[in-house]
């Protein structure tokens, strides 16, 4: 196996304003924000991968900034599905809006349906092929995994390692978001017959990066000590490779970690509308976003020294040729 450099994968979930406050009609305006951070990557030699909805499929200004991006070969377009109004609609629960059922809540013709709708809009929109994929709300299953195979996707972002979405509720008579604690966290060939276990070839899964906040705590999770709740609570939290402004210390000894440990990649994740004051929760004001701009210079200045910069498809390409390893023996039942 050739011993490529170690990868950045930038993605963005490339969505409306704020759809954490459930906003019955969608605006865009956050795809005139995109520009500067795409212009920061750049300068690092960083390309980012945009995972995009039906809204922002639809957005004039985010269609003319996606096609520079793909002209100048400067990043990737991929597919990302919001369900609940994605085409063709068809009502789940009497308020899709308000409740974001997954997708694989939906009945599987209906599930089909909408990905080959948002395949066939974001191909004609941006004049290429869609080869990545992040499921919306983190949900996924077999049928999905299939029907992604089915539409030509060769790699996907969704498994988020160590975390369950139980507790999140879409269809509230439904049993919530798709658990992730068991799968892998590198990776791998998902097996379509159970998305938990790798597979020869396929589909490539490529988790999102998670660690434990407390690894020594987390080691505790397979031992006599993991009753103890105060424990267990820490031994269960996680640290994503998602800025907020307030997090850069815990960024850095993340990077610092992946590093030494020769990790083949680490997967950053925000959202499009986080760039945009008053976006998301998190980042509500002008002064927030300048605050995650200048922690983003010194995250990609660390990362800078020890990966480079690919898109989903690049990387899933250097794993096919052999430069990057993916699991390929199945996982223990």
């Amino acid at each position: 196996m050739t011993n490529a450099r170690p990868a950045f994968l930038i993605t963005i979930d490339t969505e409306g304003d704020s759809i954490w406050s459930r906003p019955r009609q969608i605006t865009t305006r956050n795809a005139g924000f995109l520009p500067r951070f795409q212009s920061l990557s750049e300068r690092f030699g960083f390309r980012p991968t945009y995972l995009v909805n039906y809204e922002m499929a639809e957005s004039p200004e985010f269609q003319e900034f996606g096609r520079d991006l793909l002209r100048r070969g400067t990043g990737e377009i991929g597919m990302h599905l919001h369900a609940w109004n994605s085409p063709p609609l068809h009502d789940l629960t009497g308020d899709d809006h308000y409740h974001q059922p997954f997708l694989i809540e939906y009945p599987a013709p209906v599930m089909e349906r909408k990905v080959d709708y948002m395949t066939a809009l974001l191909a004609d929109r941006f004049g290429t092929r869609m080869r990545s994929h992040r499921a919306g709300r983190w949900a996924t299953d077999a049928r999905y995994v299939a029907m992604l195979l089915k539409s030509g996707y060769e790699v996907d972002c969704s498994v988020t390692p160590g975390v369950s979405w139980r507790q999140t509720l879409g269809d509230p008579g439904a049993s919530g978001g798709t658990d992730y604690r068991t799968y892998p966290a590198q990776a791998y060939y998902i097996d379509p017959a159970e998305p938990r276990r790798p597979a020869a070839n396929g589909l490539l899964e490529l988790p999102v990066t998670i660690d434990p906040a407390f690894p020594l705590l987390a080691a505790l999770a397979h031992t006599p000590l993991r009753s103890l709740a105060p424990l267990a609570r820490l031994a269960a939290r996680r640290q994503w490779l998602r800025p907020n402004g307030d997090n850069l210390a815990q960024l850095l000894r993340l990077v610092r970690r992946h590093a030494r440990l020769g990790s083949p990649y680490i997967e950053f994740i925000l959202h499009s509308s986080e760039f945009m004051p008053g976006g998301s929760p998190v980042l509500p004001t002008a002064a927030s976003i300048e605050r995650l701009y200048a922690h983003l210079e010194i995250l990609f200045t660390a990362i800078a020294a020890h990966f480079r910069g690919a898109t989903l498809s690049e990387y899933a390409a250097g794993v096919r040729a052999g430069n990057y390893p993916a699991l390929r023996s199945a996982l223990a039942p």
